[in-house]
């Protein structure tokens, strides 16, 4: 049974239906005040409480369906949230083991050549570090790829707009042109 039709089914019991039932009960026992009259009574209390309750079994139906979707779209919400927490953990994973096997082994090297390939190489991993691309535009600047040295001070300065070193050196080469 559809929605409309429970509803037309509702307006029928209490009212209409159970003054059809007792106005046949009370010509069935008509000048009876016996047993029989208390039946037809509880007759129709009997049907009046089942549409009532028709009623209120289907107000409640539609808080459950309500309250399942809330509870869908919240469980989506969740794993959404992990989804991103995971990918951010992964992300942290990344940056320490840039900082373990190339940023901290670039800060300790003497070879120019070799803290340039350390630095890449570490920003493969972690490219969202504001210092080692600061770090690999100074680089860069000592070995004279000026080019190659302003992108890394801009990529320094896209990440973190008030790093105010990254953004003299910038200015520096631009000045020095």
């Amino acid at each position: 049974m559809n929605r409309k039709e429970r509803k037309e089914r509702k307006s029928v019991i209490p009212a209409e239906a159970g003054i059809q039932v007792r106005e046949r009960l009370d010509s069935r026992f008509h000048g009876n005040d016996g047993p029989g009259r208390l039946i037809a009574s509880l007759f129709l209390i009997a049907v009046v409480i089942c549409g009532c309750m028709s009623e209120v079994l289907d107000r409640q139906a539609e808080q459950i369906r309500q309250q399942n979707e809330e509870i869908a779209r919240q469980r989506q919400e969740i794993e959404a949230l992990a989804a991103g927490q995971q990918i951010q953990d992964q992300k942290q994973q990344d940056c320490n083991r840039a900082f373990r096997d190339y940023f901290d082994k670039a800060q300790l090297s003497t070879n120019r050549d070799e803290t340039i390939a350390l630095y890449r190489q570490g920003l493969q991993l972690c490219a969202e570090d504001d210092v080692a691309h600061y770090e690999l535009g100074r680089a860069l600047v000592d070995a004279g790829r000026r080019a190659e040295a302003e992108k890394e001070f801009e990529a320094a300065l896209k990440i973190n707009p008030g790093f105010a070193e990254a953004r003299r050196q910038l200015d520096g080469l631009r000045q020095s042109r």
